[in-house]
């Protein structure tokens, strides 16, 4: 249980802030759109993305035991910085 409630709380401080939750209050603050609508769609959304990076996982399980995962996610989110860095003086 303790296990779960770790990886639940990791998951949601990780996604707070993302550009899921952004797209998810502008879908929401448009009056055409229902909130339950949006809340259902979005959370429909999450569990499927959940649900293919959970299955991906375990299909990889294996092959990524060998690989230092924390080192490539840390060099992944380094480059995504540098890139929005760059992206935001180059003026886009």
């Amino acid at each position: 249980m303790t296990r779960l409630l770790l990886i639940s709380l990791t998951i949601f401080l990780a996604e707070l802030g993302d550009k899921t939750q952004i797209a998810t209050v502008l879908f929401a603050s448009d009056r055409e759109n229902s909130a339950w609508g949006v809340f259902a769609a979005s959370a429909f959304a999450l569990v499927l993305g959940s649900a293919l990076s959970v299955a991906l996982g375990t299909l990889a399980r294996n092959w990524l035991d060998t690989i230092p995962l924390k080192l490539i996610a840390g060099v992944i989110f380094i480059v995504i910085g540098l890139w929005a860095i760059f992206e935001n003086y180059r003026g886009a």
